[in-house]
């Protein structure tokens, strides 16, 4: 079984390769990952300092560190969890959950990152050479129960996240873990900020680093190279312990995954506040739907998640970093600017269902706009809220009229751009699957860049606001900061109707060519 499901992994790969588009990203990331594995090992590889094998040390356990991080919040962050073999297309085979367990880790180590990693862990083969056979063979059991550690924990912490996110009991706890995983990219930042001059880190944080399960290769080597054999193999025994342990808990998930509806949706029909607000025509019902959808649906849940973190997170880390809180009041701002990158491709999540739109006679009109308000509802609450409360809070009254006017215009362009983007350049979402993390279609080179073109259209339509509020800042007139904030306003209802139209306008005359383009192929 283990051999069939790898070979089916590298048919599938393959396959991918010979796709256009999709073949060519695939390559060139596959270049990109393998350049940085091989600088990876040679920083690891050549640590050693005038014989300084505890600097050494420190710097494989901040890298190991790195790249475990980087497991966990990539995914995350961007949509990016592989599943070329799906659990659930082996539903029916008569397979234990150990045994699926240990098929699919198989068929995971089929693909280039695991290989690409092993290059980089395999630096620390490289150092250990330097200190004998003895450390070498340590060093090789180190990296693979490495390797083995971060695909299973990537593996678990993903499952273990969508199962969260698929219930309606669990959706704030997968929020929340979601959330968790996602500001994992603040500490590998701040490592990779360190790793050029580690020896300013910290003592604690050098003996964090070490203390990790992602710490543990290297300091076993560390140990065997000082002939130290019971603390070279108490951390390799840790980390048997702990893959295994990811090993069992992966099985469990994966037999409640197999055990949960395929669709990944959050059931329920009844109660809620939506339930109570009477839906007053097409418009109503649309809107309605679409809100019900984005607090139900796993994968767009998964979608917008990432990047209001990101967008939160942007001004905050400089201002962590000890680069002052300037930019702090502005969360909601880039926040707003990021989250609509979520409903790029609206259509895309319905897939062939667009048709009921299409054979209902004058339904493009409320389709569209109703779509568009449920988008300003969703990003706009959180983004408004955090454009209301963080210069207060901060103590940054002077603000407001800057926050809270870019806030408006970067809102409604964020959702105008994401809206005529779901119509002129919409593509297809790969099957829905139990785990919402496991990709988030590929859009193409072409539709790619108009969606680069739409992010630049975004922060021209922020610049009327900008210019009034620089001239007010340099006369020093605090009225003239604040007429920024109707011009905001403006531009925000422009947008807001602007994308209206154009949506419109291309489901009326182009609707069978956008079926046609988010279908599954």
């Amino acid at each position: 079984m283990v051999g069939v499901l790898i070979r089916m992994r590298l048919l599938l790969t393959l396959r991918a390769l010979s796709s256009g588009w999709q073949g060519f990203s695939f390559v060139m990331g596959v270049l990109v990952g393998s350049v940085f594995a091989l600088i990876t090992a040679a920083m690891v590889g050549f640590a050693v300092r005038d014989g300084d094998a505890a600097h050494a040390t420190t710097v494989a356990a901040t890298i190991f560190g790195i790249w475990t991080l980087g497991w966990l919040c990539g995914p995350v962050l961007f949509g990016s969890s592989d599943e070329t073999v799906q659990p659930e297309h082996l539903r029916l085979l008569p397979l234990s959950d150990r045994q699926l367990a240990t098929g699919l880790l198989a068929a995971a180590f089929a693909g280039p990152a695991p290989v690409i990693n092993l290059i980089a862990f395999g630096g620390l083969v490289v150092l250990a050479a330097q200190w004998g056979w003895a450390a070498m063979v340590v060093a090789v059991a180190g990296v693979v129960l490495q390797l083995v550690f971060v695909v299973l924990l990537s593996r678990v912490v993903l499952a273990w996240v969508g199962a969260a996110m698929r219930s309606r009991r669990g959706k704030d706890l997968g929020v929340l873990l979601a959330g968790l995983v996602g500001l994992a990219y603040y500490p590998m930042s701040w490592l990779l900020s360190h790793v050029s001059a580690l020896r300013d880190v910290p003592p604690p944080v050098a003996s964090a680093l070490r203390w990790i399960p992602s710490g543990w290769a290297p300091a076993a080597v560390e140990a065997a190279a000082q002939g130290n054999w019971l603390f070279a193999l108490l951390p390799l025994v840790g980390l048997l312990v702990v893959v295994l342990g990811l090993w069992q808990a992966w099985a469990v998930l994966l037999a409640r995954r197999l055990a949960a509806p395929m669709n990944s949706v959050a059931g329920g029909t009844g109660g809620g506040l939506l339930a109570r607000v009477r839906q007053r025509g097409p418009l109503g019902a649309v809107l309605i739907k679409e809100l019900r959808t984005w607090s139900r649906d796993s994968r767009r849940r998964a979608t917008v998640l990432p990047v209001l973190v990101v967008g939160v997170l942007l001004p905050v880390f400089p201002a962590v970093q000890g680069g002052g809180t300037g930019g702090v009041p502005f969360a909601g701002v880039t926040s707003a600017l990021f989250a609509s990158l979520a409903g790029a491709n609206l259509y895309g999540y319905d897939g062939t269902a667009v048709w009921q739109t299409l054979v209902t006679p004058g339904a493009e009109r409320a389709d569209a706009r109703g779509r568009l308000l449920a988008l300003l509802i969703v990003i706009g609450l959180p983004t408004t809220l955090l454009s209301l409360i963080l210069p207060g809070a901060l103590g940054r009254w002077e603000l407001y009229p800057w926050v809270l006017s870019l806030h408006a215009a970067a809102l409604g362009a964020g959702v105008c751009s994401a809206l005529v983007l779901s119509v002129i350049a919409p593509y297809p979402l790969p099957p829905r699957t139990g785990n919402p993390f496991s990709g988030s279609g590929n859009p193409g080179c072409a539709k790619a860049m108009i969606q680069l073109a739409m992010m630049v259209g975004q922060l021209l339509a922020v610049l009327p606001v900008a210019i009034v509020l620089l001239v007010g800042h340099f006369t020093e007139q605090k009225a003239v900061e604040w007429v920024a904030l109707p011009v905001g306003v403006a531009v925000c209802v422009a947008a807001v109707l602007f994308g209206g139209h154009v949506a419109e306008q291309r489901l009326t005359t182009g609707g069978p060519e956008l079926l046609d383009a988010v279908r599954p192929r």
